[in-house]
């Protein structure tokens, strides 16, 4: 079974960082994208960043310019530094991980909340 396991998360005031980590095992597909998803209390989850194998990274509007996306293909691990954070940032955070054949695996979360 995939195991994906994020860790970074936390409380940060407005205007601070967080730096979130993915860490992939028991990969039993490719890993061609690895990205950030987060989902905030009533609303649906939504797509951060992601990026390909090749390390073509792509963003959402809410956080180009803010947030940064990596990834280590060696250690099946992706990064997620955010910059800047603001109040409606706030939300769980989720790595996912995508085959280029329709495999995908979730992490279990990890709570950011940016607050004063």
């Amino acid at each position: 079974q995939v195991q994906l396991v994020e860790s970074g998360g936390g409380l940060v005031q407005p205007g601070g960082s967080l730096r979130l980590s993915c860490a992939a095992s028991r990969i039993t597909f490719n890993i061609y994208l690895m990205g950030w998803y987060r989902q905030a209390p009533g609303k649906e989850r939504e797509k951060v960043a992601d990026i390909t194998f090749g390390g073509t990274a792509n963003y959402a509007d809410f956080v180009k310019g803010r947030f940064t996306i990596s990834r280590d293909n060696a250690k099946n691990t992706c990064t997620l530094q955010m910059n800047s954070l603001k109040v409606e940032d706030t939300a769980v955070y989720y790595c996912k991980i995508s085959s280029r054949f329709g495999a995908n695996q979730w992490g279990k979360g990890t709570l950011v909340t940016v607050s004063s």
